[in-house]
């Protein structure tokens, strides 16, 4: 099968989705220092967005900016708490809304870095509004403060790196994941990496709305080779989670996935047939890290596993919908 990634994300839904909530209503960050500079920014209500600060003796960097412009300032609040280096730098690891409508809230001094199939997605801030407005259950107004989406001012197509100052940061665009333009933020002396939409905890079910499994697996591949050294990612939604084990977790899906759908086609099932055939990994109980994760969240333990498993399941049928889709199409 050739690889054919869509000029937009799908639309399309399975009956009776229930997608991230996203709206910042009742989000707070909470820093957590990883190593000398380097702080996760953690929501405190999962799934909603994560940040990162990067500081060397120079300057600082921004992972993402967060889905309004009360939550970027939110942001350069936790920073200026934690560094007083100037924030000279902030990164973008997707196009999506969540994390890109606070750019325009950020000095305009700050350069915004992200790969170059990020900026092109960043074309129509009225469509992005619309597609994300489906994840704020209910708190869509708060769009209304985001007038402008600003765009990537620096690009690079498969690697960058960023001088902090006796720091290198490393960008990476491996290729398609969630989407075209998943860019991953490494810290090489602290083997972190901010891996945005691309790669969650162990066990946390991706979303592949722009692409399918085989190029979303090539790109994982080019991960694991790249950065040997990789120990601690910080994604973009849910709990901080060891690198090799998110890759091996997400590789080993996303082949059952590409396998089963490709047998459910040619056996000429239909979209709902393929769904309940396709393995439900969230059936059962939550991968046991991940359950022990969730427990750093400021909300009932018990209450952030159904969630999480809930959300799973819901992202889960999107994706064999996404899949089959795809294949079909050819």
């Amino acid at each position: 099968m050739t690889t054919h990634i869509p000029a937009r994300e799908i639309a399309e839904r399975p009956i009776g989705y229930a997608g991230p909530n996203l709206s910042p209503t009742g989000l707070r960050l909470a820093p957590r220092t990883l190593a000398s500079g380097v702080h996760a920014l953690l929501a405190t209500i999962p799934p909603k967005d994560n940040n990162g600060l990067v500081t060397g003796r120079d300057a600082a960097l921004v992972v993402d900016a967060g889905i309004t412009p009360d939550v970027a300032r939110m942001i350069q609040d936790r920073c200026a708490e934690l560094t007083a280096r100037p924030l000279r730098y902030l990164v973008n690891t997707t196009y999506h809304g969540d994390h890109t409508f606070g750019n325009a809230a950020f000095p305009s001094e700050t350069v915004i870095v992200s790969s170059r199939a990020n900026r092109d997605n960043m074309g129509d801030l009225g469509y992005e509004k619309q597609v994300r407005s489906g994840n704020m259950y209910g708190d869509e107004a708060l769009f209304d403060a985001v007038r402008e989406w600003r765009r990537p001012n620096l690009t690079f197509d498969g690697h960058a790196e960023i001088d902090l100052g006796g720091r290198i940061v490393q960008l990476w665009h491996f290729g398609p994941g969630n989407g075209p333009g998943d860019t991953v933020v490494y810290v090489p002396d602290a083997r972190v990496a901010w891996t945005g939409n691309l790669l969650a905890h162990a066990g946390i079910a991706h979303m592949l709305l722009q692409g399918g499994p085989q190029p979303y697996l090539a790109t994982l591949r080019a991960v694991r080779e790249a950065l040997p050294d990789l120990a601690t990612i910080v994604p973009g939604h849910g709990p901080m989670g060891d690198g090799p084990a998110a890759i091996d977790a997400l590789v080993a899906y996303l082949e059952r996935l590409h396998a089963e759908v490709t047998d459910s086609v040619a056996a000429g099932h239909t979209l709902e047939e393929s769904i309940a055939r396709c393995t439900d990994p969230w059936a059962g109980e939550l991968d046991p890290t991940l359950v022990a994760a969730l427990a750093s969240y400021q909300i009932p333990q018990d209450q952030a596993v159904h969630g999480m498993r809930e959300l799973c399941r819901n992202l889960h049928r999107l994706n064999i919908l996404a899949t089959y889709r795809l294949y079909t199409a050819r």
